[in-house]
């Protein structure tokens, strides 16, 4: 009974902070749209640079109904997205298995290691000329740039998880009979989740902004390409719904990986 009480009142109390914190983020949110509201209605900017918050409501509605040059928003959406989540589940699919082996194996460490440490610091459209060159200036290119900037965050998280995992939980499997196999899929698995889902998050808006700096460099849609073309003819009212797009997508991403963590891991944080 005492035990019953105690998690209600915890859940109350956390009800109770959830419920500020919302809050907070709406004030937050009303405190800037006023500022902004405020900044164009009295013109300390011209509306050509800084276009008001119904210029862009109005523009926004446009682009859902007339599309930019030729193709809708969601078109251009879409497109950057498809690039974005083919590179990171290929990502995710190779540089997952290879961190965890790595992390278990010192050898394999050591092999790979060195080139991914090589590559990691670089700024990516430092080579990203190079992937056209290769590639030419379709998806592929793009594909492969945003492959190799998901890749090294989750190598990294996957590996550091591995090499974080208690060696008495090892041993006290071993000391019980378990095979390595059982050792990995009950222990170390398990144990790097949480890592690798921080790798995940930490990866998939690596590569968003990537995406858009990829696209703004050599591509025909997607929302960095609008964002681009439209600062070519002044279109600040478009690059504005451009950067809202991208930054409410964004804030999307991370909430959706935040839920698939929650239901996989759901002991995370309650140890």
């Amino acid at each position: 009974m005492e035990k019953e009480v105690k998690k209600s009142l915890s859940s109350v109390r956390k009800r109770g902070i959830v419920s500020k914190e919302i809050y907070i983020t709406f004030i937050s949110a009303v405190f800037f749209l006023l500022l902004w509201f405020t900044i164009t209605k009295l013109k300390i900017v011209p509306e050509v640079f800084f276009p008001s918050p119904e210029r862009t409501w109005v523009t926004f509605v446009d682009l859902l109904q007339s599309g930019y040059k030729g193709n809708s928003l969601f078109y251009h959406l879409a497109d950057s997205l498809l690039r974005m989540f083919i590179a990171f589940f290929l990502a995710l699919l190779t540089a997952v298995p290879l961190g965890l082996l790595s992390g278990y194996s010192s050898k394999i460490r050591a092999a790979f290691d060195p080139l991914i440490e090589f590559y990691r610091p670089l700024p990516p459209l430092s080579y990203y000329t190079l992937l056209v060159l290769w590639f030419g200036i379709g998806n592929e290119s793009k594909i492969a740039l945003l492959y190799l900037a998901a890749f090294a965050p989750m190598y990294i998280a996957a590996m550091s998880g591995v090499k974080g995992v208690y060696e008495d939980r090892i041993h006290s499997a071993e000391s019980l009979g378990a095979n390595k196999w059982q050792v990995f899929r009950y222990i170390i698995f398990p144990s790097c989740l949480p890592e690798i889902f921080t790798g995940m998050r930490t990866a998939m808006g690596f590569t968003y902004t990537t995406l858009v700096a990829a696209e703004m460099v050599a591509a025909i849609s997607g929302i960095g390409w609008m964002v681009l073309d439209a600062s070519k003819f002044l279109r600040s009212d478009v690059m504005f719904v451009g950067v809202i797009v991208m930054g409410v997508t964004g804030i999307l991403l991370d909430r959706l990986l935040r839920g698939i963590e929650s239901k996989v891991i759901p002991w995370k944080g309650k140890g």
